[in-house]
């Protein structure tokens, strides 16, 4: 038991030292601390930067929103706010380099889709049973082209980053905003078909990206549950 608690303490005291080591000589390549250290500061970086993404894609859509009225865009604007409030638990997991953080914040990514379905899903019906066409058509296709480009980017970034650092998380959450991309092409092709004389299609085209996003929900589940990711800290 003493060797144990010995061995747990050089393994916390070297994690202390390590940034001073790494000032005054040599950088150390043997450590799992230095490897946790940097995989922690990578994460954060890639959290950071599609947060960064989505957070401009969500105010620039939602200064749109105002303007038309639009509930496929409201579904994918919820979405989008709730896709980039995400970042916040990842990040945390990163900040703790806990494996097990980690995973629970893969959870919580699939609850937060799951969420803005069901949001999306109520506003959808209730424009159906009292409708309200948008306007601003041009207006309204630009916002849904914001949600594509916004997206793209956000699914790169975090799929690159999944990828590199071995975080089922960080892939399910890519996965998740590159198929929020081909939603927000839902936008562009409601202004298209209520610009033609078909308002009701603006709120089925808003049903349809619950379904999608329904759909994004079970795949993120899958591969929050499906990957097997081995820490010995966990």
């Amino acid at each position: 038991m003493s060797g144990a608690a010995s061995s747990e303490g050089r393994v916390h005291g070297h994690r202390f030292a390590e940034d001073d080591h790494r000032r005054n000589g040599p950088e150390h390549s043997h450590g799992l601390v230095d490897a946790s250290i940097k995989r922690s500061r990578d994460g954060l970086l890639v959290v950071g930067a599609s947060l960064a993404v989505l957070t401009a894609t969500a105010v620039a859509q939602a200064a749109i929103y105002v303007a038309t009225g639009s509930v496929a865009l409201l579904a994918d604007l919820i979405h989008n706010a709730g896709d980039a409030l995400t970042a916040v638990p990842l990040g945390v997991a990163f900040l703790l380099r806990s494996d097990r953080a980690e995973r629970n914040a893969g959870l919580g990514v699939v609850l937060a889709i799951l969420g803005s379905a069901v949001v999306a899903g109520v506003i959808a019906i209730d424009r159906i049973i009292h409708p309200l066409a948008p306007d601003h058509l041009l207006a309204l296709g630009i916002a849904g082209g914001v949600g594509v480009i916004g997206n793209a980017i956000a699914a790169r970034v975090r799929l690159n980053g999944g990828q590199r650092l071995d975080s089922p998380a960080l892939i399910a959450d890519g996965n998740h905003a590159r198929s929020d991309a081909i939603v927000s092409a839902g936008v562009v092709l409601s202004a298209s078909v209520v610009a033609i004389g078909a308002p009701i299609a603006d709120p089925i085209i808003g049903l349809l990206i619950t379904a999608l996003i329904l759909r994004i929900t079970v795949e993120s589940w899958r591969t929050v549950r499906g990957h097997h990711h081995h820490d010995p800290h966990s």
